[in-house]
C-alpha cells in the first residue's frame, strides 16, 4: 500500500502570485494559476477561489507527510522482515548447536562414566584405557567449545529480537501516522470538491480550465534532451500527458506530480526519490536558463511540486484533482530548483 505525493513552484506573471503564498503542494500550482487568469470582480467567489486554493495547498503539506510515513513505512516493513529471516536462521543453528551438544554428551557418557583413576586400575588393557581418555579429552575440549558459541549465538538472537521488537513498534507507529495523514488529505480534498461544486458554472469552469497553454500540445521542435535516458524519460511523460491527477498515485493510469516524475524517470531505467522535496536535491543543480528536455523543476520555496522540463519554455506536470496530466509553462510558479537527474 503505498501512496506517493507530489508538490510546486516558480515565477510567473502577477495574478499568480496570490496562489504563491504559502508553499506546497502540487494542486494548488496549477489551481493557483487559474486565479490570475479571473477578473477580478465578484468578490464573494474570489473568496470561494481562495479558499479552495488554500485546501488544497493544505491538502497538498499533508499528502508530501503522507507519501514520507508510508515510505518510512515500507523501509521499517522491510528491516523487520529482515530482522525476522535472521532471526530463524539464527534459531535453526542454535537447534543444530544443541543436537550436537547432546550427541557430544551421550559419547561422554557412554564412554567414560567412571573416575580416570579408577577407570585405568580396573582396565584389562591401560593402553586401550589410554586412547579412550585422549579421545575423550578431545571431545571434551570440542564440548567447551560448542558451548561457547552456543550461548554468544543466544546473545545474538536476544539482541535481535530486541532489535525486531523495536522496529515492530516503530512499525505500527508509522503506520498510524499514514493513516493520520491520508484521513487529513482526504478531508480537505472533500471540502475543497464541496466548493468547486457550488461555484456558478462559470466560475467553475474557469477555475478548472483544462490547460494554461489553451490544451494545445507546444511546438518542441529543436529541444534536446541531456541524455538518452532523459530523452526515454521526457517520451514517457508525454505519453503520460491527459491521463488524470489521482492523489498518491504514480502510474500508470494515474499521477500526482512526484508520482509522474518518478514513473516516467523509471521507464528510462533511473530511479527518483518519491516525494518532490527530494526529487529537489537529486540529480546536478542547473539555472534555469540552461534547462534541457528531462531536467526536473520543482516549484516554491519548499519544494511542493514538481514538473518536467520538456524544452521551448515549457513543462509537464500532474496539475491538481480534477485536472490531467498537462503542458504548462515553466514559469507558471515561482521555480525553487531545476535538477538533472
Amino acid at each position: 500500500m503505498r501512496l506517493p505525493v507530489g508538490s510546486h513552484r516558480r515565477l510567473v506573471p502577477s495574478g499568480f502570485d496570490r496562489g504563491a503564498r504559502g508553499a506546497t503542494l502540487c494542486v494548488l500550482t496549477a489551481a493557483a494559476a487559474a486565479l490570475g487568469v479571473l477578473p477580478a470582480g465578484a468578490a464573494p467567489q474570489d473568496d470561494t477561489r481562495a479558499e479552495v486554493d488554500r485546501l488544497y495547498e493544505e491538502a497538498e503539506h499533508a499528502t508530501e507527510s503522507y507519501n514520507k510515513a508510508d515510505e518510512r513505512t515500507d523501509t521499517l516493513r522491510d528491516q523487520v522482515d529482515r530482522a525476522q529471516d535472521r532471526m530463524a536462521r539464527q534459531q535453526d543453528r542454535i537447534n543444530t548447536m544443541r543436537d550436537a551438544l547432546g550427541s557430544l554428551a551421550g559419547a561422554q557418557y557412554r564412554s567414560g562414566g567412571l573416575d580416570p583413576s579408577l577407570a585405568l586400575m580396573f582396565s584389562d588393557d591401560p593402553d586401550e584405557y589410554l586412547d579412550k581418555a585422549a579421545v575423550l579429552d578431545r571431545i571434551t575440549s570440542r564440548q567447551a567449545g560448542e558451548l561457547k558459541e552456543l550461548q554468544g549465538a543466544m546473545r545474538d538472537l536476544s539482541q535481535e529480537r530486541e532489535e525486531a521488537t523495536r522496529k515492530l513498534g516503530e512499525l505500527d507507529r508509522s503506520r498510524k501516522a499514514v493513516a493520520r495523514h491520508k484521513r487529513t488529505v482526504e478531508q480537505k480534498l472533500s471540502k475543497a470538491r464541496q466548493l468547486l461544486n457550488a461555484m456558478p458554472g462559470a466560475d467553475r469552469a474557469a477555475y478548472d480550465r483544462a490547460s494554461r497553454s489553451g490544451g494545445r500540445v507546444p511546438d518542441l521542435t529543436g529541444a534536446v534532451p541531456s541524455s538518452g535516458r532523459a530523452a526515454a524519460a521526457v517520451a514517457a511523460a508525454r505519453s503520460a500527458v491527459g491521463r488524470p491527477y489521482v492523489w498518491g498515485a504514480n502510474g500508470p493510469s494515474g499521477f500526482d506530480c512526484s508520482g509522474l516524475t518518478q514513473w516516467s524517470y523509471a521507464q528510462a531505467g533511473v530511479g527518483l526519490p518519491r516525494t518532490s522535496q527530494a526529487q529537489a536535491h537529486t540529480g546536478r543543480s542547473v539555472p534555469l536558463s540552461q534547462a534541457q528536455p528531462g531536467d526536473i523543476v520543482t516549484y516554491r520555496g519548499d519544494a511542493s511540486h514538481v514538473g518536467m522540463y520538456v524544452g521551448n519554455g515549457q513543462v509537464i506536470h500532474a496539475p491538481y484533482p480534477g485536472a490531467p496530466v498537462r503542458y504548462d509553462p515553466v514559469g507558471m510558479m515561482p521555480v525553487n530548483t531545476v535538477t538533472r537527474p
